[in-house]
């Protein structure tokens, strides 16, 4: 993970017997935590480096998920797996519990008949997905980039987000009400904040900063101002949407 990335995690051979000793709370926030720091050298499915294949529980040094633990924080020497030493381990055991749902959530298979091509046309005109979100150097900043989504998400969760967005927000991409002492009421994306100052994108494309003691109101909306596509879409559009989303690797 480096300071940000598991790299090269647990070269692939036999599997490995899963252990249930982990709830889902364990696998939601290790999938975060995965999504931060693992995804971009292992992929969505955890199979992007060759002869690995996290998502089907197959690890080369590992009998138990106590010697996952030990490699995501002391790393592989000699590999591309670098020691991850600051993270704590319990947020390391998340991780393995994220690994070991893997095999357990809906298939990452592309849709039957997807076309990438007819899938942009519906993403920059009737899917309006570019008056929020952003692809290379087309569209709004208001929403979260799209420019490496299929790098980044797998297949199922890339289908729930159209279908269902209110069912599974990654808290950087939610959006919150904010008042100000005088009742300037703002609402947008959340792009930085501290112990003291809050900075946010609004609904204008503006950048607006806080001092976190001049607000009277910082609430996370409950629901994503993203719509669902169940009812606008048919089953080819949305089939030939997803292969686009999921050609978008980002540079």
């Amino acid at each position: 993970m480096g300071s940000a990335r598991v790299c090269a995690l647990i070269l692939a051979a036999g599997p490995l017997l899963a252990q249930h000793e982990f709830t889902k709370t364990d696998a939601d926030i290790g999938a975060r935590l995965y999504i931060a720091n693992c995804i971009y050298c292992h992929g969505p499915d955890g199979d992007q480096v060759p002869g690995v294949d996290l998502g089907h529980g197959k690890f080369k040094r590992a009998t138990s998920n106590e010697d996952l633990v030990k490699i995501i924080r002391t790393g592989i020497p000699g590999t591309g797996m670098p020691a991850q030493t600051n993270m704590p381990e319990p947020q390391a055991r998340t991780i393995v519990a994220y690994l070991r749902s893997l095999a357990t959530l809906p298939s990452s298979d592309l849709p039957a008949g997807g076309d990438a091509g007819r899938g942009k046309a519906i993403l920059e005109g009737k899917g309006g997905c570019l008056n929020c979100h952003r692809v290379h150097d087309a569209g709004s900043r208001l929403g979260p980039d799209l420019s490496d989504i299929g790098a980044l998400r797998r297949v199922a969760e890339l289908e729930k987000s159209l279908l269902d967005p209110d069912a599974s927000i990654l808290p950087q991409h939610r959006f919150f009400r904010v008042v100000t002492r005088d009742g300037s009421t703002y609402t947008g994306r959340i792009l930085n904040q501290d112990t003291f100052t809050l900075q946010i994108i609004d609904a204008d494309q503006k950048l607006r900063s806080f001092l976190k003691a001049d607000l009277r109101e910082f609430t996370p909306l409950p629901k994503s101002p993203m719509p669902s596509y169940k009812s606008r879409l048919s089953s080819q559009e949305l089939a030939d949407l997803i292969s686009y989303l999921v050609s978008l690797k980002g540079v």
